[in-house]
């Protein structure tokens, strides 16, 4: 869009869409890998993944 001189607020705008798909997808990512490889580590005694899911929310909450 940008090489083809589209007007920025249309550029804005697909930009905010992809963000919104993006935020979607991690939302969604996050539950799956809470449900499955967290969970899976807690009840195998490796509490640790606590410590490293904390770890990641705190990244994807800046």
């Amino acid at each position: 869009m940008v090489e083809n001189s589209a007007y920025c607020t249309d550029i804005l705008v697909q930009v905010a869409a992809a963000n919104a798909a993006l935020n979607s997808f991690s939302k969604e990512l996050l539950a799956e890998h809470i449900r499955t490889c967290v969970a899976d580590n807690i009840k195998s005694g490796n509490d640790g993944v606590i410590d490293e899911l904390v770890t990641t929310l705190q990244k994807l909450m800046k």
